[in-house]
């Protein structure tokens, strides 16, 4: 008898976990924002719609998912998604269209960011093509005229429990995807494109952030394919092909005297095709009181890359006059290279260019295979110690 009781006991039990399942579920309210006016058409500005879609979605208190149907959507100035009076458990903007800038650059180029999301938690955004139309701007700065900086296509800031899944960002008219002072935010199966001559188009950008994911990611840019800023701790990087673009890089530090330290970072399986760098580490020559440490860059492939492995501690691009003279005070410190294979486009496969003031230490080589047109390739190293282990080509550099 007290067999079958507790038999009862355990099958009530498992159909209420299933019905409140059930009940989550159908809780979700669905917004379409075809609802709030917006117009597929490409033609007509549908910011406002956006906007009221997101309060409603934020006066929802259990889950609401905000739809974007199929079609082009003019945004034509920033669209700025507020979370501070959310009473929504979770929001989820699921996008099957297509969202465009407006052709006149200076609309979105005033302004800092084109999507901005400040002070969200719990928020996805799944799907959908970013087309920031940048390729204007970009003309108007290479010929020299008074320009706007541009906008980031996509920013979080001030925000934790962040997803952004299955996104396509094109030409942005400045870095893509931008992450500021967040947690635990995961970043996948994302496409970012624009021209190898896109000026400050970093593919993503994260800084004063700690528990990120990275993974599988196609990145074809202008500058940086991923920009790892001060204040990083907790970086996961998994899966990503870079190229065109400037590589993967920590930095660049040493901007500003107080300045946080990037922490455990990890790079790996990563493919650079005919970038101008592969990995990355670069501070300006000036004093900071930043630091790099316990950094993994495992298992990439290299093909016709400039400066596969490279740290560069007197980075100054553009006119040489403007640049400091100090020594980096970036102190980089337990850094391991692994699994790196491939070809290198200068006779230089490994430079290390550290601080006098604060040299690199730990820097430790294992498995490391690099070739310059099928030949021997070189290494400069200036200011830095470690070890290498087992198969290093080219050697000689710790």
């Amino acid at each position: 008898m007290a067999s079958s009781l507790s038999l009862v006991h355990i099958f009530t039990i498992l159909v209420t976990i299933i019905m409140s399942r059930f009940a989550q579920f159908e809780a979700r309210t669905s917004l379409n924002v075809l609802t709030f006016g917006a117009k597929p058409n490409g033609v007509v500005d549908s910011t406002k719609a956006f906007s009221d879609a997101w309060d409603s979605a934020c006066r929802v208190e259990d889950s609401a998912m905000i739809y974007v149907p199929k079609g082009r959507y003019l945004i034509g100035r920033e669209l700025r998604f507020e979370g501070e009076s959310c009473k929504s458990r979770e929001i989820t903007l699921r996008i099957d269209g297509t969202l465009i800038g407006p052709q006149d650059y200076r609309l979105l180029g005033k302004e800092q960011n084109w999507f901005s999301f400040v002070g969200v938690h719990n928020v996805t955004v799944l799907g959908g093509s970013f087309d920031a139309k940048g390729s204007t701007l970009w003309t108007c700065k290479a010929n020299g005229q008074n320009c706007p900086e541009g906008a980031t296509t996509i920013r979080f800031m001030d925000s934790y429990n962040v997803k952004i899944k299955g996104v396509l960002s094109l030409n942005s008219q400045l870095f893509h995807i931008a992450i500021n002072r967040c947690n635990n935010v995961k970043i996948e199966d994302i496409r970012i494109i624009a021209p190898d001559d896109s000026p400050n188009t970093d593919g993503i950008h994260i800084q004063k952030s700690t528990d990120i994911e990275v993974r599988n990611a196609s990145i074809k840019t202008g500058d940086d394919c991923i920009s790892i800023g001060p204040g990083t701790k907790n970086l996961m990087v998994d899966g990503i092909t870079c190229g065109p673009g400037h590589g993967i890089s920590i930095g660049s530090l040493a901007k500003d005297l107080e300045e946080e330290g990037v922490v455990n970072v990890t790079v790996k399986k990563a493919v650079f095709v005919r970038t101008d760098n592969g990995l990355r580490i670069k501070s300006w020559p000036r004093h900071s009181k930043g630091f790099v440490e316990r950094v993994r860059f495992l298992g990439a492939r290299m093909v016709n890359v400039s400066y596969p492995i490279l740290i560069d501690q007197n980075y100054c691009p553009g006119d040489s006059y403007y640049c400091p003279t100090e020594e980096s005070g970036i102190k980089i410190n337990d850094v391991i290279y692994s699994g790196i294979m491939g070809t290198s486009a200068t006779k230089v496969a490994i430079k290390m260019d550290c601080s006098e003031r604060l040299p690199c230490t730990q820097i430790r080589m294992h498995a490391i295979n690099l070739t310059y047109n099928g030949g021997e390739a070189k290494t400069s190293c200036i200011n830095a110690s470690g070890k290498q282990l087992g198969l290093v080509i080219p050697n000689g550099c710790l």
